[in-house]
Parts: structure tokens; C-alpha cells; sequence
């Protein structure tokens, strides 16, 4: 009898401590398909159909250049690409599903551009777009330089202007191509992402929480800030890594996009502003960690108000001072900390991605 009593106790102490067990006073019953749901509603479609709008703005705008090139028509042209960029920002996170099989986000937003590979591409006349050695010669950072490097007489008196124009429109045709395959197939995925919100590593839920970190980390952090300011160099200044270089004026505004980005998805507001729902702040709170929701939020301010201050060309901001882009910085990785250790620890969630900055 006694024997069977511990084995009782034992299976009762087991069950306890499982994974859907809470880590503090809150419940376990938070309902993951609704934030999942808030996603995809509110934030994931929107964002990909204004993209979609955004990229055919660009392509009309190309069109109308390719068939008469001149400044205005060039002016017209470089302000669709920014539009089109910002809303990129937003999208750049949903790197899961169709996005991750085809490896989206390396084919729209790899920087610094390959200048050289590009040229190549120009003269041979027959590039493969999507092969992966083109990566680093496709999508925005390629027409950042497209547009803003690549002098006028390239696509009006040069004799290889018919390759430019070419060359030029493909890449836009490509973006398009790319992004309508990943957008459509939420028709389709968008069931399955709602309902996978088991705590396993392949749950669509967990797999997102990681997605949703590693922008902030290395996409945010890192690649816009951290990188051309030095913090992974040695201190050595890469001023010629920040995103869109040629254009030198959109540095900042695109890190602000991807920032604000950041915060509503953290915080469940819709791409449009007008609505806010269950979220990754609502899920601490119904865990009993309000404390730690209001403290990642306020990480959240105080480092966009940072990046507020800064240049908006961040190579004038590293050239001039670059010590702020460095506290800026700090003030990023203040946040990370409490995304990636604190928050994950709550959710009970494993990082899945490959880590050396030993948070």
C-alpha cells in the first residue's frame, strides 16, 4: 500500500511540473490560437496585401521610366521604392511557411548589395534571379543601387541601356513574383498556423516566438546598427553596411519602420493601428508577469526614442559619432535580453536558431 501511494505522489509531482504547467501565479489556459489568429488577421495579411499594392506602385512607376527615362520619372520611381521598402519592414519578420521554403527575405533584402555582381548580371543579359549566389545582388539593396548609383546616361545614351532597363525591371519583376507566391500561400497556411500552438519546437507558435526574436536580434540590432557601427568588427567602422547606402538619407527612417514594426507585434496592434488584440505583452500579463510586459515595453521606448535622435543617413551618424550609435545600441540589446531570456523563459519556449552573443 505504501508503495502504491509514493508511485501516486510521484506521478502527481510528475505531472506538475509538465511544460503547461505555469512558472508563477498565472494560469496555463491563455488561448494561443487567438494571438495566433491576431496575427494573421490583423497584422500578417494586411501587411502583405499593402506590400503587394506597394510593389505594383513600384512596377508602374518602373514601367512608365523604363519607357521614357528621364529625372522625373526617375524621382517618381525612387519614391515608390521607399514606400515599398518601408512596408518591407514589416514583413521581414513573418519569415516562416512559404516565406522560409524559399528563402524570401535573402532574396529582398540582403545588404550590403553586390555591386560588381550586379554589373555582371547587367552585361551577361540572362541572370538567374533566384539562384542563391544572386542573394546578395537582388531586391531593394539592388535597386537602392539601381536608382541611386547607376547614372542616368546607364539607361538613356549608354550603348548597353537596353541591358540596364532590362536588368532593372527584372529585378522588380522578381520582388513582385516572390512576393506574390509567399502572400497567397496564406490562404492555405494560415489554418494550420492558427491551430499549431503546442509546445514543441516545430509548433507554429513557438517557431513564430523565435522568428519574432531573431528580427529584433540580428535583423534589427544587428544588421542595421550593430554591424556598420562596429560592435562585431572589433570596434572597426563598416559604414558601407548600413542599409540602403546609395541612398544615404533612409537609414534611420527604415530602422524606425522596422522598430515600430517590433513593438505592435510584440503588443498585438494591427497593421492599421486601429485594433489591438491577444499578444505576446497579453500572454506575460495572463502569466502574472505585468511587470515584465511594462519593463520590455519601456526597453522599447527608451531605444526609439534613441534612434529618433539619431542622423538620419547612420554613415554621416558613424562617421561623425559614432559612440551614439553604440549607446543606441546598448539600449537595443537591453530589450533583447528580456526577449530572449526573460520572456522565453515564461512562455517556456526553446531558441531554435543559432546563438553566439551569450544572452
Amino acid at each position: 500500500m505504501k508503495k502504491y501511494l509514493l508511485v501516486l505522489v510521484s506521478l502527481v509531482i510528475i505531472a506538475s511540473c509538465g511544460k503547461d504547467s505555469p512558472k508563477n501565479g498565472g494560469s496555463n489556459d491563455f488561448d494561443k490560437s487567438a494571438l495566433q489568429t491576431n496575427l494573421v488577421d490583423n497584422i500578417i495579411l494586411p501587411a502583405y496585401a499593402d506590400l503587394n499594392t506597394k510593389l505594383s506602385d513600384l512596377n508602374t512607376a518602373k514601367e512608365s521610366f523604363i519607357a521614357t527615362p528621364d529625372q522625373p520619372k526617375l524621382t517618381e520611381l525612387k519614391t515608390a521604392w521607399l514606400n515599398a521598402y518601408k512596408v518591407w519592414q514589416h514583413v521581414e519578420v513573418f519569415n516562416i511557411g512559404k516565406a522560409e521554403e524559399l528563402k524570401y527575405a535573402m532574396q529582398m533584402n540582403v545588404y550590403p548589395t553586390n555591386t560588381t555582381e550586379i554589373e555582371s548580371n547587367i552585361m551577361a543579359g540572362n541572370a538567374n534571379l533566384s539562384s542563391d549566389e544572386n542573394n546578395d545582388a537582388v531586391g531593394f539593396p539592388a535597386l537602392d543601387y539601381m536608382l541611386y548609383e547607376v547614372a542616368m546616361d546607364k539607361y538613356t545614351t549608354d550603348t548597353n541601356a537596353a541591358k540596364y532597363k532590362t536588368h532593372l525591371s527584372d529585378l522588380v519583376n522578381r520582388m513582385i513574383a516572390l512576393t506574390t507566391t509567399v502572400s497567397d500561400d496564406w490562404t492555405t497556411y494560415k489554418s494550420s498556423f492558427i491551430s499549431s500552438v503546442d509546445n514543441t519546437t516545430s509548433s507554429k507558435f513557438n517557431k513564430f516566438v523565435n522568428d519574432y526574436i531573431y528580427n529584433y536580434e540580428k535583423i534589427i540590432r544587428s544588421n542595421k546598427l550593430g554591424i556598420p557601427a562596429g560592435v562585431f568588427s572589433g570596434g572597426n567602422l563598416l559604414p558601407n553596411r548600413v542599409e540602403a547606402y546609395y541612398n544615404e538619407e533612409v537609414s534611420k527612417e527604415l530602422m524606425l519602420e522596422a522598430y515600430n514594426a517590433s513593438i505592435d507585434l510584440f503588443n498585438g496592434k494591427s497593421y492599421s493601428g486601429a485594433v489591438t488584440g491577444e499578444s505576446y505583452n497579453s500572454y506575460l500579463i495572463h502569466l502574472g508577469k505585468e511587470s515584465l510586459a511594462t519593463d520590455i515595453n519601456n526597453k522599447f521606448t527608451a531605444a526609439k526614442e534613441a534612434i529618433q535622435a539619431l542622423s538620419s543617413n547612420f554613415v554621416t551618424q558613424i562617421n561623425s559619432n559614432n559612440t551614439t550609435m553604440l549607446s543606441v545600441y546598448d539600449l537595443i540589446q537591453a530589450a533583447t535580453v528580456k526577449l530572449k531570456v526573460d520572456m522565453l523563459n515564461e512562455f517556456d519556449v526553446t531558441i531554435d536558431y543559432v546563438d553566439g552573443d551569450g544572452d
